[in-house]
């Protein structure tokens, strides 16, 4: 198949599993053509099945706000006239599903007809797609694409809550190459990060209030104050300077390393003992999926698709969210003896291993297929 993905070129995770999906459709032979403003930042190497094209928006004084969907939805028309492309996979349901509906309509003009397949991911519902300003685009662009899928059950179930929806929602999870993410380095270079009596706890976002990062600055107050440990910090966003504030406050600061955005996640994971994700709303959990299939315990908050990927008392321990308290002693209990950690390390990467590539990707192909035909034998 001829696969078009339009995605968020970023560090956040809706950008990371389209581009981890592009990739592994490429392996199965798939000709996937990558639509967005800039390379996306897990797309290092290009090749025969693998294309990224640009979308420029000219900046005129004109607009306050150079339109993006108009020109990526000109854009579209123009890479599936020339490459041919089948099928068209749109993540986030706004601008990106909105703009491929207008390319649709475009390329119907010409008689080309072309399935739109769009993922929800979590903050074009419950963020911005539920805002008055947005809901109804949303909702038609949603009614309006030939195939929805969904993050998780907790995604879809909010979708359905929020949104006046027509169309079936298929939950198609996240995913991670599991087998990339065991031991994929021999030497971790720990030593770099912590002395060897010392654990080392992680935490990688985009630093926003509602990952509540300095509920995670406070969980790991009180386990350094039980035992020795590094917290490492991964990412950057609008809370690092209340995060640092607050590290001075209570006098870890010594204890905190701040690393910023990082093409190195899965070494960092590589040397970690715990990974702590205290979000206040979650659509999936990405980043606690990372840390588990690189053998790394989680505690998390219990909110949105957590609960389905982190299996409590399993790979990790759910609470509620702001209970720092609890997190804290949760912490401990996996942390307490080099055999409990190994435990919930082994369990972790069992845990995740439900969402191995192998299992997801099919799923996505499935689908791509399925409204491919359907299309092809709809009335025109």
């Amino acid at each position: 198949m001829k696969i078009a993905i339009v995605c968020y070129p970023t560090f956040g995770g809706s950008g990371v599993v389209a581009t981890e999906l592009g990739l592994a459709l490429a392996e199965h032979g798939h000709e996937v053509h990558f639509i967005t403003y800039k390379q996306p930042v897990r797309l290092e190497l290009l090749s025969k099945n693998i294309h990224f094209h640009e979308v420029s928006v000219p900046d005129y004084p004109l607009f306050h706000y150079q339109p993006y969907e108009l020109a990526l939805s000109s854009k579209l028309v123009d890479m599936v006239k020339l490459h041919k492309i089948e099928v068209l996979h749109v993540h986030y349901a706004i601008p990106h599903a909105y703009a491929g509906y207008m390319a649709k309509k475009m390329l119907e003009e010409e008689n080309i007809y072309i399935p739109m397949v769009t993922t929800l991911h979590g903050t074009d519902i419950t963020l911005v797609g539920s805002h008055p300003f947005y809901k109804t685009a949303v909702t038609f662009s949603i009614n309006n694409s030939d195939v929805v899928t969904s993050v998780s059950q907790s995604l879809k179930d909010d979708t359905l809550q929020l949104f006046d929806i027509k169309k079936e929602i298929h939950v198609v999870p996240n995913f991670i190459d599991i087998p990339k993410k065991i031991n994929p380095y021999t030497d971790c270079e720990r030593d770099m990060m912590a002395e060897r009596n010392e654990r080392i706890v992680t935490h990688v976002s985009n630093l926003r209030k509602v990952k509540r990062v300095l509920d995670v600055i406070e969980v790991f107050d009180r386990i350094q104050k039980k035992t020795p440990s590094k917290l490492i910090i991964v990412g950057e966003g609008p809370e690092r300077e209340a995060c640092e504030l607050l590290c001075t406050k209570k006098g870890i600061e010594e204890k905190v390393l701040f690393v910023g955005n990082s093409n190195e996640v899965d070494k960092i994971l590589c040397f970690s003992d715990l990974f702590i994700l205290p979000s206040e709303k979650e659509s999936f959990g990405l980043a606690a999926l990372e840390a588990m299939a690189c053998g790394v315990p989680v505690i998390s908050s219990n909110t949105g698709g957590l609960p389905e990927v982190n299996i409590q008392g399993v790979s990790g321990f759910l609470s509620d969210v702001g209970n720092v308290e609890e997190m804290a002693e949760n912490a401990l209990k996996i942390l307490d003896t080099d055999a409990s950690l190994n435990n919930f390390k082994k369990q972790a990467v069992e845990a995740a291993l439900v969402y191995d590539t192998k299992k997801i990707v099919p799923m996505y192909e499935q689908l791509y297929a399925k409204a491919i035909t359907e299309k092809t034998n709809a009335p025109n």
